[in-house]
């Protein structure tokens, strides 16, 4: 979807994201948009009195050894992980990029330079969705940082238990940690 011209594409974190989306759909009614949702229930994360903004990110946790960009019902994976990778030694960061078009470039280009390493999570093919969003930012930035993509590879996923699809295609908090580790082995080596 945010390959189609001034289309806005959200996609939320939790039940109080969606809610301020709905609210922001009907006051911005002139603008095409999509909200994409999941079908497993969210985890709270926000309040009912957080403030967002279209075309912001929200960073979740600090940290400065690795940043984790997340989406979706990934964000609440996302802080799982950040959380084993803690009792690791390993300071990640977690934003919350429920605005995925526009997408808040400044935001990722700060936490590229903070941390020297990106990880996105996204419910969604790694084609065309978060992950390509934020390369291509940190690419035309002029950024040069180890980079990893949690999402469905190109393929036909199956039907089943949301949980179980999850694990089984690597949309887990285990494959976050996974993931980060291997990034961070790469960090300051020259690979990309």
């Amino acid at each position: 979807m945010r390959t189609l011209p001034d289309f806005k594409v959200y996609v939320p974190s939790d039940e109080f994201q969606v809610d301020w989306l709905v609210k922001n759909a009907i006051q911005d009614a002139a603008s095409p948009m999509y909200i994409r949702l999941s079908r497993e229930a969210f985890p709270i994360i926000y309040k009912a009195d957080t403030v967002f903004e279209s075309g912001k990110g929200m960073v979740l946790r600090e940290g400065g050894d690795i940043t984790i960009i997340a989406c979706g019902i990934m964000v609440g994976k996302a802080l799982e992980a950040a959380a084993v990778l803690q009792e690791q030694g390993i300071d990640a960061a977690v934003i919350d990029m429920f605005c995925i078009k526009p997408l808040d470039r400044s935001l990722i280009m700060e936490y590229a330079h903070k941390t020297g390493a990106i990880l996105t999570a996204e419910e969604h093919s790694v084609l065309g969705g978060l992950g390509g969003a934020v390369a291509e930012t940190v690419c035309t930035g002029g950024m040069a940082v180890p980079m990893g993509f949690i999402g469905l590879a190109d393929c036909h996923a199956e039907c089943g238990p949301y949980g179980k699809l999850l694990h089984k295609y690597g949309l887990d908090a285990e494959a976050i940690v996974s993931k980060a580790n291997s990034l961070l082995k790469m960090k300051g080596t020259g690979q990309l």
